[in-house]
């Protein structure tokens, strides 16, 4: 079947789209974490040094800005700079900024940051988790995730709870809400497993990367998808970390996104200046279906479930946009 749908994706690409401007980013913008809001229906793209947070509207690509983060006037390069990382939960939107190192809650109404609290340590990626009701934020250089608490009812103020140690970590942070885990690389060859009511590591996986990078998840098929560094995607199956399949891509890979409605898998690589589409089999085998040129350290993706694919354009502040075209897998 997959040689099969290769040669119809020759007949089909990914359709470039009109790229979206980020306000005041023509001189670079250090974007990292890319997300989407299903319940707002926008696509979040945390603004680094501008102080904004842009939402955009899948349907109208019309966007609207979320001020009152931390700004800078001047592009230094990488993605250490304000905001870079959100994540939707009830009613709110959680916001990490690396410069105050503080988590931010938006307001999903009023788009009016409602309550803030410092972290830790510098954070990585902020995701919400369901099952417990907490906030969840990655911080490498403490080795470990940050976990808040939130209240039952009112305005969302976290509350620090918990740490969970992750030495030789935390690379990207997924939740699988099925499987009640989360799922986190370390920086070399292997990816942890996390009890999201325990809050303890219960097994490391090795996943045949150089450089463990970006993740995503197909938690209804049972697959974790992970990025690697030097060009690489390896598919490792839920149920014990087992090695299912892998493709090459180009170099340089971050941040990952996953299609389950195409069974597409979006692996853009910052070096290669080029995002590759892997099919991915029910039985978790990849293979590439095309390659897309993107731009100099385009190294994040989010695609929006409309078959849209967004792709960062951190030296031109901008975001690139691809619909899919390829055919799909199931």
């Amino acid at each position: 079947m997959m040689k099969h749908l290769f040669l119809a994706a020759l007949a089909a690409t990914l359709t470039t789209l009109s790229p979206i401007s980020f306000p005041g980013g023509d001189s670079g913008i250090g974007f990292d974490d890319l997300g989407l809001a299903p319940s707002l229906h926008r696509v979040l793209v945390p603004g680094g040094r501008t102080g904004k947070l842009m939402l955009i509207d899948p349907d109208t690509r019309k966007t609207e800005m979320i001020s009152g983060f931390t700004q800078a006037t001047e592009y230094a390069g990488g993605h250490g700079e304000g905001i870079t990382s959100a994540d939707e939960g009830p009613g709110a939107i959680f916001v990490t900024d690396r410069s105050s190192k503080r988590l931010n809650v938006v307001d999903g109404q009023s788009r009016k940051i409602v309550a803030t609290t410092v972290l830790g340590a510098g954070p990585d990626y902020v995701r919400f988790v369901a099952e417990t009701n907490e906030v969840w934020v990655t911080e490498p250089r403490a080795q470990g995730i940050e976990v808040f608490s939130l209240p039952a009812s009112g305005t969302p103020r976290p509350a620090h709870s918990g740490f969970i140690e992750v030495p030789g970590g935390p690379e990207s942070l997924v939740i699988g809400h099925l499987q009640k885990r989360a799922y986190a690389n370390l920086w070399s060859d292997s990816s942890v497993v996390i009890d999201l009511k325990s809050r303890t590591v219960i097994s490391r996986w090795p996943n045949g990367c150089k450089g463990s990078r970006g993740l995503a998840l197909d938690a209804e098929q049972g697959f974790l998808f992970v990025g690697c560094k030097e060009g690489k995607l390896s598919v490792l199956g839920l149920a014990d970390g087992k090695p299912l399949g892998q493709a090459s891509s180009g170099a340089g890979v971050d941040i990952i996104a996953y299609n389950g409605g195409l069974a597409h898998l979006y692996l853009p690589g910052g070096d290669s200046a080029t995002m590759a589409t892997i099919g991915i089999s029910a039985d978790g085998k990849a293979s590439v279906l095309g390659t897309v040129a993107t731009a100099r350290d385009s190294h994040c993706v989010t695609s929006d479930g409309r078959n849209q694919v967004y792709v960062c354009d951190p030296g031109h502040g901008r975001i690139l946009v691809f619909r899919d075209a390829l055919p799909a897998l199931r």
